[in-house]
């Protein structure tokens, strides 16, 4: 017999042939079905935990923004004040300096003495006011090491005294104020030995 006429050679994709492997790959396919659905669900879950976070995050940017934006707000606010009013201690300090000072103006026929009190007055007022808003004298005495931050030399002069890069002359006392220098003090610098 030919194969052509052998019915159990012949394969009709229609007829079943195993009836367990058809079932097993139903089973596979019902259990791949399953996975899917689980991962589907698996993975929409996720998402919604991940979109919650985000928009968490997001509203914390938000806020953080906003506090960063009132902080500096209120910074610039705060500078402004400080550099209106900065002033304002030492211009109280100031004023009774001002007021002795017309006193002392005011009054006619005064004696040479009566005046240089009234002065002498006014320079300690001024002192302490000066004291009070931390304004400093920078007055190098002659000998002392030149300080470039602090004393602005406007000569070196040759001397046998005095020691090289020291001070040979104040001409004009300085001042700091809180540290920094208001002003230089003008001094004469010893060139030492020549």
């Amino acid at each position: 017999m030919s194969q052509e006429n052998n019915p159990q050679n012949s394969q009709n994709p229609e007829q079943p042939q195993n009836p367990e492997v058809e079932q097993q790959a139903d089973a596979s396919q019902e259990d791949t079905l399953e996975e899917t659905v689980l991962m589907e669900e698996n993975l929409a879950e996720k998402y919604s935990e991940l979109e919650a976070k985000v928009s968490q995050y997001h509203d914390e940017l938000l806020r953080a923004r906003a506090e960063v934006e009132n902080i500096r707000r209120r910074s610039q606010e705060e500078v402004a004040k400080a550099r209106k009013f900065s002033t304002e201690s030492f211009a109280e300090s100031l004023v009774p300096v001002k007021d002795s000072l017309e006193a002392a103006l005011a009054i006619e026929n005064q004696t040479m003495e009566a005046l240089r009190e009234g002065v002498e007055s006014t320079l300690r007022q001024l002192t302490q006011a000066f004291e009070r808003n931390h304004l400093k004298e920078v007055a190098p005495a002659v000998g002392d090491k030149f300080n470039p931050n602090l004393h602005q030399a406007i000569s070196s002069v040759p001397s046998e005294e005095v020691e090289a890069n020291c001070i040979l002359q104040s001409l004009q006392k300085g001042y700091t104020i809180s540290e920094r220098v208001l002003r230089p003090a003008l001094v004469m610098v010893s060139a030492g030995k020549q």
